[in-house]
Order: C-alpha cells, then sequence, then structure tokens
C-alpha cells in the first residue's frame, strides 16, 4: 500500500523517527513528572503549569501524538505514483502555497517563542493561499468573489492586529470579532466550493470539516474531557492536525495522476 505514493519511504522514516521519540518522553514524563516536553512534542498548548502528571494524561497526549504522526504520513507520503497531472500555471502556484502554509503548521510552533512577526508572515501565507485559490477554484463558482473577500478579510484582519499589538496600540475585539467571523465564511465556502470539484476526493474535504467542527467546539470538549485526565489544549491540537491533513491533501490531490483519466478525450478529426 506504501508503495502507491511518492515518497512513501521517507515518509515512513520521519514517522518512525516520531513515533519513538514520543514514546520516548512519554515514558520520561511518567518517571520525573513532568509533561512539558511530550506537550511540546505534541504540539499542545501549555496552559496549566500546575498539571499532575498521570498515566490517563500521558495517554491522551500520546493519542493527540498519534494524530500528528498520521498527519506526517499524510503530508509526507506525497501524491500517488504516476506521472503528474498537467496543470495550469494557476493551479501550480496554489499546490506550491498550500504547501508551504502546511509546512508552517509544523515549522511555527516548533520555534522556542511565538512573535508577532510569525503571526505576520503566517497570515501573509494564508493570504496568498486566498488569493490563489480564486482563480482555481471559483471558475463558474456563484459566490466566488464573496470567498476572496471573506479571506482577505480574515488573514488581513490578523496582520492589522499583530502589527498593532508590536506597535503597542490597542486591538479592538470588534477587529477580532470581525476577523474571526469572515475566516468562518471563507473556510465553509472553501469547503463547499471543494466538495463540488471532482479534484479533491471527499476524504479530503471531510479532514477539513472536522478540522473546523473541532476548532469551533474545542473549549467545550476539554471541558467535557476534564474527568478523564484530559490536558487543556488536546482538542486545538487535534484540529491542527486535522487541518495539516486537509492542506496537504488538497495540495496532493491537484497533482493526482488519476486526473488524467477523467480527462476528456481530444475531438477526433472528422473523416472525408
Amino acid at each position: 500500500m506504501s508503495r502507491r505514493y511518492r515518497l512513501s519511504l521517507l515518509a515512513l522514516l520521519v514517522v518512525g523517527v516520531y513515533v519513538i521519540a514520543l514514546a520516548i518522553v512519554g515514558a520520561l514524563a511518567l518517571v520525573s513528572g513532568d509533561l512539558s516536553a511530550m506537550l511540546r512534542l505534541t504540539l499542545v498548548p501549555e496552559l496549566d503549569e500546575d498539571l499532575a502528571v498521570t498515566w490517563r494524561s500521558v495517554v491522551i497526549v500520546g493519542l493527540v501524538g498519534a494524530m500528528w504522526a498520521w498527519a506526517l504520513w499524510q503530508g509526507l507520503r506525497g501524491p500517488l505514483v504516476g506521472p503528474p497531472f498537467e496543470m495550469d500555471r494557476d493551479t501550480a502556484r496554489l499546490r506550491i502555497a498550500l504547501y508551504v502554509a502546511a509546512a508552517s503548521w509544523v515549522v511555527f510552533p516548533l520555534m522556542t517563542s511565538w512573535s508577532w512577526w510569525m503571526s505576520l508572515l503566517d497570515a501573509a501565507v494564508m493570504l496568498a493561499v486566498v488569493w490563489l485559490y480564486h482563480p482555481v477554484l471559483t471558475r463558474g463558482l456563484k459566490y466566488g468573489d464573496h470567498m476572496r473577500s471573506f479571506g482577505i478579510l480574515a488573514y488581513g484582519s490578523v496582520a492589522v492586529s499583530e502589527v498593532l499589538d508590536w506597535l503597542g496600540m490597542p486591538v479592538g475585539d470588534f477587529l477580532i470579532l470581525i476577523g474571526g467571523v469572515a475566516g468562518l465564511l471563507w473556510t465553509v465556502l472553501l469547503l463547499r466550493a471543494q466538495r463540488n470539484d471532482s479534484r479533491w476526493q471527499t476524504s479530503t474535504v471531510a479532514y477539513g470539516i472536522a478540522s473546523l467542527v473541532l476548532m469551533l467546539t474545542s473549549s467545550l470538549l476539554d471541558r467535557l474531557l476534564e474527568g478523564v485526565g484530559n490536558v487543556p489544549g488536546t482538542v486545538t491540537a487535534v484540529a491542527g492536525a486535522l487541518s495539516l491533513i486537509w492542506l496537504t491533501r488538497s495540495a496532493h490531490d491537484l497533482g493526482d495522476p488519476r486526473h488524467e483519466e477523467t480527462a476528456p478525450p481530444s475531438p477526433l478529426t472528422a473523416q472525408p
């Protein structure tokens, strides 16, 4: 099964190293009573400094790590084996932007500290994704212009908020609210457009929907799971892993060799 993908050996190697490292830091967490290394490896935000380390909390964080391992496999394995689908310039640019956006999900959280310029750079990458989606995905789409406007408003507001915060100026709650609502609308319209486009697989869209649902309900789910030893922030981390899968698979699908099989045949020359 793994040989069906172009970079399956590299993906298996990276995932194997990650799983081994996760098992080691999990065992050390039980011995030392310190879960910080495991939280950092699974990209779970450290929201509670006085967190009691139990076998349940280690198992739950380990399950989050398993989700990230699956995300690494989905992303690093690449598209299916075969000649890549011949795409136009707009599609090729979108595909590169999606890969860059997916890489930022892994690189940025690994930094020792999060600064304003990292948020600004992340917003700039997503603004590029929003802009490049428009000529590729919205051909004939009824709400194509609205979708692009919502995306620009969403990630543009993030960039403005970071600059204002860096300058020491107050960031209004209204700006944050407008950006959040616009981001939600952009994501919903994008998922709807992907669902109606044969270039994207149904499973790819399903990962995006699952990520959106978990992100919207993360606070509620964290409270519901407190009784079973849940660590705050694990639901958000799982939503991030699903978002990474959605981004990488959206890029993979654009170069899927199976598109060649579904492409319409060229018209035959009329015979006298």
